[in-house]
């Protein structure tokens, strides 16, 4: 197993063959010197609960892409957000941001999801054609960041594509240099447009996140302007293209189980199940990476202090251990056992609640519009040359 095996035409069409392979090979695989994958759910549940596991961000970057790259701007700037910081400095900044986000009600978040979801389908009813992603499901999430920091919605689609430059850093097959070069434009452009706003809400807060996280306090500590921008930048290219992925994913499962369409469709109440079966069935966040901070031994799985593991939970949600006929898409799956969705521990996603209410409210709004919605081509996807995050560059669709 090597690094290069999650970079072909084949992998980033159809993953769950090779992730099957993967499983089957045994709990833990070694891709590089101290660098890991592993499949299985059981192994995958357990390490993302274990504190023992921990991030080393630019450790896990320079096994990727050698000693010098670590100073590249993409990684110095990821490094800096919330996602890769271990405790105490995760404990400290977990709270601020918890804060933050509580604060916001869930109504005054509702309203800002449905208008903009209304604004979307309202623009595409006008066609008899459309593409699900660029019209849809890409600009939702990226226009309700935009409101929730209220910064200028006509600045969405330049700071959604800086946002999937840099979030292609996350990539377990390495980059090539233009593709670093791009990442490292995207995190500077991100950063200093960030910069901008939060000087302009020091002057003159407002009713917005970026004002909340300027302004929250807890025990006495208060989040530096450095740790605003990076989490600002965080907060983009965790929610852009987790959710759009996921509702072209969803759509995509959708159609091609018209069975399960249908019943969806008689019966709304099915949604939050059909939304969790779906992410497990073929979610977005393909990826996640942890190393340990001690040495490890699970059953028969031994992990030396300093190992890099990159826990594949889009393998994970297809364990036959974990999920009888996990190749089957059921929206009356037993839900004994949760799946790896939005991870696990301390570091479970911060944006879980808006983004599972963004995909309610977007496939609610998108069925009940168009309820005769169907593709124009499914054997035409073209899908994202990306190992982390799963999803189609187009999902051309058709109302009537």
């Amino acid at each position: 197993m090597q690094f290069s095996d999650f970079a072909s035409p084949a992998f980033f069409a159809n993953p769950y063959p090779l992730y099957e392979k993967i499983r089957a090979a045994g709990p833990i695989l070694p891709v590089g010197p101290k660098a890991f994958v592993t499949g299985r759910f059981a192994i995958v549940d357990a390490l993302l609960r274990d504190p023992r596991m921990g991030k080393t961000y630019l450790q896990s970057v320079a096994a990727r892409y050698g000693d010098e790259a670590p100073a590249r701007p993409v990684f110095q700037s990821l490094s800096r957000t919330l996602l890769m910081m271990n405790p105490p400095a995760h404990t400290r900044l977990r709270a601020l941001l918890m804060k933050t986000f509580n604060a916001r009600s869930i109504e005054k978040l509702t309203s800002i999801v449905e208008a903009t979801t209304h604004e979307l389908l309202e623009r595409a009813a006008s066609r008899a054609e459309f593409d699900l992603v660029s019209d849809y499901a890409l600009p939702l999430p990226v226009q309700i960041i935009c409101r929730l920091l209220d910064v200028s919605v006509a600045d969405a689609t330049t700071l959604g594509d800086a946002a999937s430059q840099l979030v292609a850093a996350f990539d377990l097959a390495p980059l090539d240099e233009d593709g670093l070069r791009a990442a490292d434009e995207a995190a500077l452009s991100l950063e200093c447009y960030f910069h901008g706003v939060v000087e302009q809400r020091r002057a003159q807060p407002g009713d917005d996140l970026i004002s909340a996280m300027l302004s929250v306090e807890d025990e006495g500590s208060r989040l530096t302007d450095e740790e605003v921008v990076s989490n600002a930048v965080l907060l983009f290219i965790a929610g852009h293209e987790t959710t759009s992925n996921m509702i072209g994913n969803m759509m995509i499962a959708l159609f091609r189980h018209p069975q399960q369409m249908e019943a969806l469709k008689h019966e709304p109440k099915l949604l939050p199940r059909a939304i969790a079966e779906c992410m497990r069935y073929d979610g977005a966040v393909q990826m996640l990476v942890r190393t340990a901070l001690e040495d490890i031994t699970l059953g028969d799985a031994t992990l030396a202090r300093g190992s890099v593991v990159f826990m594949l939970i889009g393998s994970a949600n297809r364990d036959p251990a974990a999920f009888p006929a996990p190749d089957t898409l059921d929206f009356a799956r037993s839900t004994g056992t949760p799946a790896v969705a939005f991870g696990a521990g301390i570091h479970y996603c911060l944006g879980a609640r808006l983004a599972a209410l963004e995909l309610d409210v977007a496939m609610r709004a998108l069925l009940a519009r168009f309820p005769e919605i169907r593709p124009v081509d499914l054997d035409a996807l073209v899908w994202h040359r990306r190992n982390n995050l799963r999803g189609v560059t187009s999902l051309r669709v058709r109302m009537r």
